[in-house]
């Protein structure tokens, strides 16, 4: 193992070799660790989301029209590519992180983003070309928070002691979570000033953050020397980008159908995806440093919290979209607002589901310390599973006041959930491996993600293919629409609906096109109200919508049942320099270290249960 402290103390009152100065638990280096931290991780997820609201201005600015055949996958893409970039590469580098230092891979990252950010904000170029560039961008934007993401957790977990874990964890992973709501409003707010602010707003905090964690971030933790496991990575990456682009045009539709699950490419993407991450498992065992550490999975704090992780993001993920579509397609319309309004209102409206998580989170997880992960965890699951089915009982037409409520209840349950999971998550992980591990519990929370867009979009797609060719084809022929277009229109795709609902245009104007010149000034104008749409719309969405919820509440009930499973509280034991010392486990440079540092890692906990791994026990 490799131990190294390249930097000074960050408490400024220590004397050298004090424990104080040299405690990876130092009260005032903490601090700082969690703040940057916590940083990287709002500007990273705020990221995430800030285009789903400023996307109908970024597309006119370049001169696209994403609803045109053929360039629905600019849209796609555009949603999708961040997400993919960073659910793919988190494991690699949190290994990558292990190997050569987890606060260098985070400095790396923060500069990577803010590069990232100038670069979107350049876009000289329109059209097809304008719109390459910024998916481009995006996956360098990518990149760089994978970075975070991959390393964060990890940095958190070498600073502070194994009884302040949750509060740490429970803060740096609310930020995460909020920022991808924030930045529904912040999208909502830039885009209609300059496109290119929606990517400027993150060239400051980037640059600030890097030089901040470069002048007070230290290597704390435990270094390995090792060779990067490059068939793992690559077979890794391949697969489950496959896999994930599958998902992606999986929604689009294909020929007559709605959706293009039965498209042979599909197939042969989810497929071959599938089949090249069987590979990469059968890889992972023969290789003599993996990449991705198989037998973390044999420790159930680990194995069980990954799991109710994965399922609670499943639930999570396609929530935010939706809530988009039903602001933005039916509610705020039916309210007054225009529909070229309705992407900042749709973010203002979800206010109260961030604000929930804010107040919870910290909580959670300061509470988890105290009395342990398991019943925080399960209890939020629970509680979110039945907001997701109170939602179900809401009309249409709600009254906001009830519904912010349940998102109030549903960001709090869910930050009841997250900081204690994450906290159970990276406690068990041995510290040498805490950057895979982090970098693990990632990939399936952001692979999660993306994989809940496009079974919530699939479910909402399906309630309305039941019942929204009936309903349209009768509201357009009674609005005067002659029988050929009303049968037209009414057997397009759904997502069609979707994506202009989502995009703030006027469903109506989208598919009625040069129709809408053949009819009388009268029903040309029922047709493009505010109203005509969501009252047209209303029954068959609410079908997809429960739909959705169900599934939404189930996941979260079995991700209840993983974290009760998953044991008491689980600490990993850390080995004291005395121990590295007498097991010559530490190199030269650690060697060092011990001659004029007092015990440079976390002192070993109260022992109990052994791991599968080594030096691991119960607290």
């Amino acid at each position: 193992m490799t131990l190294l402290q390249p930097k000074a103390s960050a408490d400024p009152g220590a004397q050298p070799g004090s424990r104080s100065a040299l405690s990876p638990h130092g009260v005032g280096y903490k601090w700082i660790a969690l703040s940057n931290t916590t940083l990287g991780m709002l500007m990273a997820t705020i990221n995430s989301s800030i285009t789903l609201i400023a996307l109908p201005d970024i597309f006119r600015g370049i001169g696209v029209d994403p609803l045109a055949p053929g360039d629905v996958g600019y849209l796609l893409w555009m949603l999708m590519g961040f997400l993919v970039v960073t659910a793919v590469l988190v494991v690699a580098f949190g290994r990558i992180g292990d190997i050569f230092g987890r606060v260098r891979m985070y400095e790396l990252g923060f500069a990577v983003f803010a590069l990232g950010s100038v670069l979107l904000s350049v876009d000289w170029l329109s059209g097809a070309a304008g719109a390459c560039y910024l998916i481009g961008m995006r996956v360098v934007q990518g990149l760089g928070a994978a970075m975070l993401m991959a390393n964060s957790a990890a940095i958190l977990t070498d600073a502070f002691p194994t009884n302040q874990r949750g509060l740490a964890l429970g803060i740096n992973n609310g930020a995460a979570i909020s920022g991808s709501f924030i930045g529904l409003v912040l999208g909502g707010l830039l885009g209609p000033l300059d496109w290119r602010l929606v990517f400027l707003v993150s060239v400051p905090f980037g640059v600030g953050g890097t030089i901040w964690a470069y002048l007070r971030l230290e290597e704390r933790g435990i270094r390995r020397a090792a060779r990067i496991d490059w068939w793992g990575t690559v077979t890794f990456a391949a697969g489950l980008v496959s896999l994930l682009v599958g998902i992606t045009y999986g929604i689009q539709p294909y020929g007559h159908d709605t959706m293009g699950w039965a498209n042979p490419v599909v197939i042969a993407e989810l497929g071959g995806g599938v089949a090249v991450l069987i590979a990469f498992c059968v890889i992972e065992t023969l290789v003599a440093q993996p990449m991705f550490h198989l037998p973390l999975f044999k420790i159930k704090a680990f194995a069980a919290g990954n799991i109710a992780s994965l399922l609670a993001s499943l639930g999570r993920g396609g929530l935010m979209f939706i809530l988009i579509v039903w602001l933005q397609g039916i509610w705020l319309p039916l309210h007054g607002y225009s529909f070229s309004s309705t992407p900042l209102w749709a973010g203002i409206y979800m206010v109260p589901l961030t604000v929930g998580f804010l107040l919870s989170g910290p909580i959670s997880g300061l509470l988890s310390d105290r009395f342990g992960p398991r019943p925080f965890a399960s209890a939020g699951m629970v509680l979110s599973a039945a907001s997701f089915f109170v939602l179900e009982l809401l009309p249409i037409d709600f009254s906001y006041v009830w519904f912010a409520v349940l998102l109030l209840a549903l960001g709090a349950s869910m930050g009841l959930f997250a900081s204690p999971n994450r906290a159970q998550v990276m406690n068990s992980v041995p510290p040498d491996q805490r950057g895979v591990g982090s970098g693990m519990a990632a990939t399936f929370q952001n692979s999660a993600m993306v994989l809940s867009i496009g079974l919530f979009f699939s479910l909402m797609i399906l309630g309305l293919a039941a019942s929204l060719p009936a309903h349209l084809y009768s509201g357009l022929r009674s609005a005067g629409v002659p029988a050929a277009d009303a049968t037209r229109i009414a057997h397009l795709p759904p997502v069609g609906l979707l994506f202009a609902a989502f995009l703030g245009d006027n469903p109506m104007r989208v598919l009625l096109g040069p129709t809408i010149h053949q009819i009388s000034a009268a029903h040309a104008q029922l047709l493009s109200s505010r109203g005509f749409f969501p009252a047209l719309i209303s029954v068959p969405f609410e079908n997809g919508l429960r739909r959705a919820f169900d599934f939404a509440g189930a996941a979260c009930l079995v991700a209840a049942v993983a974290s009760w499973l998953s044991g008491e509280r689980y600490v990993h034991q850390e080995p004291t320099v005395n121990t590295l010392v007498d097991k010559g486990d530490l190199d030269e440079v650690g060697r060092e270290a011990t001659r004029t540092q007092v015990e440079p890692v976390s002192v070993a906990v109260r022992v109990g249960e052994s791991s599968p791994l080594s030096h691991s026990g119960r607290a």
